[in-house]
């Protein structure tokens, strides 16, 4: 079972980040992304910019509307992901746990839906399986939900 481990920062986590130098943090990061590797779990990961370097896309309104960053509040955003491959949703807790997150952050676990589980007899879950191919991964395309 494939899952994103969704890195989510409050305003607790960006005060105490303040405090710790930041060698240490991508030490630490490192030395737990090693050990994601050396289980053989690891199949993405990545930090994410600034939310001023972003945009949201809200689409209320034809055509959809599109605003620079900042937007919502820090709880509402996320700063990296991970995604694992495990065995068990307990397994995937386990290595959660073990991330070297400080007072004030969040982890939220999600389960990455398989191709399997759509219908196979769709044109484009047809298609997502060729274009996986030329890929030469088996990642999901991005936009597909």
């Amino acid at each position: 079972m494939k899952y994103m481990l969704v890195l989510r920062a409050t305003d607790q986590a960006i005060e105490a980040s303040k405090n710790v130098d930041f060698d240490e943090i991508l030490t630490a990061m490192g030395k737990y992304n090693e050990s994601l590797i050396k289980a053989g779990v690891l199949l993405a990961g990545e930090g994410l910019s600034e939310p001023e370097e972003g945009f949201v896309v809200d689409f209320d309104s034809d055509p959809p509307l599109v605003s620079d960053g900042p937007y919502g509040e820090t709880k509402e955003l996320f700063s990296g992901f991970w995604i694992i491959q495990t065995a068990s949703k307990e397994e995937a807790a386990e290595w959660a746990k073990r991330c070297p997150l400080g007072p004030g952050s969040k982890l939220e676990v999600r389960r990455v839906t398989e191709m399997e589980e759509f219908d196979q007899s769709n044109e484009y879950v047809q298609k997502e399986a060729g274009w996986r191919e030329q890929l030469g991964t088996e990642r999901p395309v991005a936009g597909r939900p």
